[in-house]
């Protein structure tokens, strides 16, 4: 028993060294691959598709500001304001969510916590993963700060079966850098990040135009880091 619970506080050291370094590695550095960007390719393999990873890394000051202020206008309008978790947004979505039983789930994931499932995790919804979340959130929070955070977010996002970054998408579907997108473009890319696989910018169904309107509504008022 004695080596049982030896062998447990090893592994929990490790876990908890191990964590913090590479997040404090990739303050620093861009992240080379997330689980997801893999996941996506062995679900081709399987599907029978190939699908590769198109991604290229562009730093902060030279990503158009459209960009960042279409993405938390469309996911976390006060992403400058909460400490990673977003209180209000979750308590509503909770309440929400239990009004209508049976019905699509509506979420409350800040533009960090999304960030923290991105590059280190898996998707799910299972209570592990949700905890890991969190803690992963409260580390870039604390060790990377706003800015990096939208940094990281916008440059590993999937915008598209194996596109991923906002130059990738902005080189694919608009043949632009991304510092030169416009308010429209830039919108168009944040509206179908909830389900980029489905949706596409260059193909707006009347859903995602509404979406549209709406972040370009909000992209003046919403604050960023410089």
């Amino acid at each position: 028993m004695l080596k049982i619970l030896k062998l447990i506080g090893k592994l929990v050291v490790f876990f908890f060294v191990s964590s913090i370094s590479i997040v404090i590695v990739y303050k620093f550095i861009p992240p080379p691959i997330t689980p997801i960007m893999i996941l996506r390719v062995f679900e081709g393999w399987f599907e029978g598709k190939n699908v590769g990873i198109n991604k290229q890394w562009v730093p902060y000051d030279n990503i158009s500001k459209n960009v960042f202020r279409a993405v938390v206008s469309a996911e976390d309008a006060r992403f400058m304001f909460h400490k990673g978790f977003d209180w209000d947004a979750i308590e509503a979505a909770r309440r929400y969510n239990q009004a209508k039983k049976g019905r699509k789930l509506r979420g409350a994931s800040t533009i960090s916590m999304q960030t923290a499932k991105n590059a280190f995790l898996w998707h799910g919804r299972n209570y592990v993963r949700k905890a890991l979340e969190a803690y992963f959130t409260v580390l870039i929070e604390f060790i990377w700060g706003k800015k990096r955070i939208l940094e990281v977010y916008v440059n590993i996002i999937e915008f598209g079966e194996g596109i991923y970054g906002v130059q990738a998408a902005s080189k694919h579907f608009f043949n632009k850098d991304s510092k030169d997108l416009t308010r429209r473009e830039a919108a168009l890319l944040a509206a179908v990040l909830p389900n980029p696989r489905r949706w596409s910018p260059i193909a707006p169904t009347p859903y995602i135009e509404k979406r549209v309107d709406f972040i370009q509504g909000r992209m003046n008022s919403v604050v960023i880091p410089k």
